[in-house]
């Protein structure tokens, strides 16, 4: 092999190299800026999906608060089968774990709640569910942080 040859495989071979370090080093740039930009994102959706479980469960706690008065005030008002219900709603909402949200029982036991909800509704006759409030904007989110 002459010398023009070796210098042409060292040029190709440098090449080669400065490629790769030039991938390797985008490589790592861009899962970096994939973390933080994950991270944001995730923050994001948490905010807003546990905003929308705390105002469902808000929702459910308030009816179960004038339920509860109701009965109070006027304890005939309800069947023993209502009241039975609104016991156990309600220690189904006590008993939903809002401080850990990785609860693998979470979805079960929001389920549990609305079942128990409907029944209640049901047996009153009262046409009542809970529609949500749609989040109007990114800045309602960023209105909670």
């Amino acid at each position: 092999m002459d010398q023009k040859s070796a210098g042409a495989l060292d040029c190709l071979e440098l090449t080669v190299l400065i490629e790769e370090t030039g991938y390797q080093e985008g490589f790592r740039n861009g899962h970096a800026d994939g973390l933080v930009s994950w991270k944001e994102d995730a923050r994001e959706v948490g905010l807003k999906t546990g905003f929308q479980v705390g105002e469902e469960l808000g929702f459910y706690q308030g009816c179960l608060q004038v339920w509860t008065s109701v009965s109070r005030i006027n304890p005939g008002m309800f069947s023993v089968r209502v009241k039975k219900n609104i016991e156990q709603m309600s220690a189904l909402v006590r008993s939903y774990p809002v401080s850990d949200p990785e609860d693998e029982k979470i979805q079960e036991i929001m389920e549990k709640i609305r079942i128990k909800f409907r029944m209640i509704t049901g047996t009153l006759g009262v046409k009542l569910d809970y529609q949500g409030r749609p989040m109007s904007s990114k800045k309602d989110v960023e209105d909670m942080g």
